[in-house]
């Protein structure tokens, strides 16, 4: 096990993900619409007209537009066409079975959402940066290769034991396999590091760790992925 001083340095609540969608994405979907010549658009008018384009159409069709882009190959027909009902109700970045689709269904949300007015439910992530500091021998070279599982890990333990991460994960976290710590942290960055702390960005739904905004400073144990040192 190794041990490290953990300090949240910001938190906040966030309703659209970080360069979640671009000018190569506004591009793809009007073209899926069959806009004529959309690279003509001048770049500060591209999105407005994106969702000008998706208001065109019914909000289940245009939910089949955007679920077809970001999920293209991953998903069939079919299931294109029944998370595309269930997206006007349904907070699918927190209900679908399958964990590495969330962030996708929140940035697909996040865009009809603005297009349809609030027609769509609106979505809540996490946006924070934490300080590392570690002790007792401990390495910051555990971060190196996979960080999502360790990092979640010490993540948790600034939790409540009620918090919905400990409840549903808690063998998990206990254990030596964590395959899904890459799908719940769905960005992280490295902000700054030397050999006596790293400073990380993590951006999360906040189904997973809206609890993490009342953590205080706290030391806490973690371990790597055995799974992952084999693949390294």
């Amino acid at each position: 096990m190794h041990t490290f001083s953990v300090e949240r340095l910001s938190f906040t609540t966030i309703h659209e993900l970080p360069h979640s969608w671009e000018k190569k994405d506004y591009l793809a979907l009007l073209k899926q619409m069959d806009y004529e010549n959309p690279e003509e658009i001048p770049d500060s008018e591209l999105q407005a007209m994106c969702l000008m384009s998706l208001t065109d159409v019914e909000p289940v069709e245009a939910a089949q537009v955007i679920v077809g882009y970001l999920f293209a190959g991953q998903l069939s027909e079919g299931q294109i066409e029944n998370v595309s009902h269930q997206m006007l109700t349904e907070k699918l970045w927190e209900e679908y079975p399958e964990l590495s689709l969330h962030e996708g269904f929140f940035k697909a949300t996040q865009l009809l959402y603005t297009a349809y007015n609030g027609k769509f439910p609106r979505g809540e992530a996490v946006q924070f940066q934490i300080k590392l500091t570690p002790e007792e021998g401990a390495s910051l070279s555990l971060f190196d290769g996979h960080p999502e599982a360790p990092l979640l890990r010490l993540l948790a333990q600034g939790m409540p034991d009620r918090a919905l991460l400990n409840r549903l994960f808690s063998e998990k976290l206990a254990g030596d396999s964590f395959e899904e710590a890459r799908h719940i942290l769905w960005r992280l960055d490295t902000i700054e590091k030397d050999s006596n702390y790293i400073i990380f960005e993590i951006v999360s739904s906040a189904y997973w760790l809206e609890d993490f905004k009342y953590a205080e400073s706290y030391v806490a144990q973690t371990q790597s992925d055995s799974v992952e040192e084999e693949k390294s």
